[in-house]
């Protein structure tokens, strides 16, 4: 980032206004206070009001009743005013009460304030293996090599083999005190993390959605580009990569199994002894259900997302339906008034009749038809035995491996004749697989065809017997 990206960040960033405005540590106290530490979203207005008192009658306590003098609604409404956007204000379905949540950018305001305060204990070694078992993933689940993909799992099934054997001898290695704390901090840290990402994640939907209906709003064309439009969008929200690592998470964690399993590891952390010291011990237990409302808030935005856009395409059919019925009840009372006021007279143009001429000359003289000979008699064929093996002996020549053999030639030189891939990869289906190649050349920009020289291509059938063609010269070349 430039000079003029961070210095634009300070002048418009919502986050970045939160650390300058002068009531920046009594908005951090009552965010800290009524969302992140409870972890809680969809608070009601008067159930805030009822936390920012209690904050403010703990700060005028200490620094006097000066100290901030505003009221609780009065700061509700400045800090989730447009121009602030540290809380969203919003209204449930059914419910005439207000409702607030944290901004995206306020919560990372949040979590930077509390990371200043700094640790007694720094968790190094589970991000080493954090990153270890991260980095193994994205390597081998990227592999495309079989033999690869097969020594890694035997190398790791000889590690799980002599960790068993080692168990079984009585040699039971069990992770230290520090080593479990570290671990711990570790999974407290992503599971704040996790749960801060869905805010924004849920921010960046409202966002596609509201460009979605300015579009709308904004719309001239016809309805049916209108709708190809919008629902070009929503794919590009579910394909998106934001969308489908959410959509990845939802089905994760509605995954039954997976979800015994994760309650089973999370009762059985709470057991270790290592950690009966930590203070927030207790959280881990309810893991979980804490980030199912996350992600069923999130989901249920994105489905009134949806709602939202079909009211506002209902609304413009209504619109275009309305002027429609306008239009033919003016033609009604203009074709009313003419019956009860007819004009005096009528005129009306149109074209005059013509005739065509056609001449008896051209017409062209009488030509018989050819007469068909139908032979009719049915011969009846011989109840012999037919070779019908030539009807199972079909094939198909794949043209991606012929595209790979010539790729792994061109690796090594930059160009090559036909006769050097088929010297490298011999012919294994004949004449078929030749005229494959003749093909790829044809279609391909790469690939020159000289007619002008000539190559013999040979191969071999299964019976032995040896085959040879000449062809004009293929000449591939490596692409730029």
């Amino acid at each position: 980032m430039d000079f003029y990206a961070i210095n634009s960040l300070r002048e418009n960033h919502a986050g970045w206004s939160l650390l300058r405005a002068q009531n920046a540590p009594l908005a951090l106290h009552f965010f800290m206070a009524a969302f992140t530490d409870p972890n809680q979203r969809n608070v009601g207005r008067q159930q805030l009001i009822d936390t920012l008192d209690d904050t403010l009658f703990g700060v005028r306590e200490s620094f006097g009743e000066d100290k901030f003098p505003r009221s609780a609604s009065e700061y509700l409404d400045d800090w989730a005013a447009p121009e602030r956007a540290w809380l969203r204000k919003y209204y449930v379905p059914g419910e005439d009460e207000p409702h607030y949540d944290l901004t995206a950018a306020a919560e990372d305001v949040v979590r930077w304030v509390e990371s200043l305060r700094g640790r007694e204990f720094v968790a190094t070694q589970s991000r080493l293996t954090s990153i270890f078992a991260v980095l193994k993933t994205l390597v081998q689940q990227s592999e495309t090599d079989p033999e690869v993909r097969l020594a890694e799992l035997q190398q790791q099934r000889d590690q799980i083999d002599k960790e068993m054997q080692r168990i079984r001898a009585g040699d039971v290695k069990v992770m230290s005190g520090p080593e479990a704390l570290d671990h711990f901090q570790q999974l407290t840290a992503l599971a704040k993390d996790l749960l801060s990402d869905f805010r924004e994640v849920e921010q960046n939907f409202r966002k596609l959605d509201r460009q979605v209906r300015e579009q709308i709003a904004t719309w001239d064309g016809s309805q049916g580009e209108l709708l190809d439009t919008i629902f070009a969008n929503q794919q590009d929200i579910g394909s998106s990569l934001q969308g489908r690592t959410f959509q990845g998470f939802w089905d994760y964690l509605m995954s039954p199994q997976l979800r015994n399993e994760l309650n089973d590891l999370l009762q059985r952390a709470t057991q270790i002894e290592a950690l009966s010291q930590a203070d927030n011990l207790h959280t881990i237990t309810n893991l979980h259900q804490d980030w199912l409302p996350a992600v069923e808030q999130t989901q249920s935005t994105v489905r009134q997302l949806s709602q939202q856009m079909r009211r506002l395409l209902d609304d413009k059919v209504f619109l275009e339906n309305k002027r429609i019925m306008q239009l033919i009840r003016s033609v009604e009372a203009s074709a009313l008034d003419t019956r009860d006021h007819p004009p005096s007279s009528v005129s009306l143009d149109i074209d005059a009749p013509s005739v065509d001429v056609a001449l008896p000359f051209e017409r062209p003289l009488y030509e018989p038809g050819s007469r068909v000979m139908v032979m009719d008699d049915v011969v009846t064929a011989d109840d012999q035995d037919l070779d019908a093996s030539a009807l199972f002996s079909q094939f198909h020549v794949d043209r991606e491996r012929l595209k790979s053999n010539i790729d792994d030639v061109l690796e090594h030189t930059d160009q090559a004749t036909l006769a050097d891939i088929t010297a490298a990869h011999p012919l294994t289906q004949g004449l078929a697989e030749l005229v494959q190649y003749y093909q790829l050349a044809a279609e391909s920009d790469w690939a020159t065809i000289d007619a002008e020289t000539t190559q013999n291509l040979q191969w071999q059938l299964p019976d032995g017997t040896l085959k040879e063609a000449t062809i004009d010269q293929i000449i591939f070349v490596r692409p730029a």
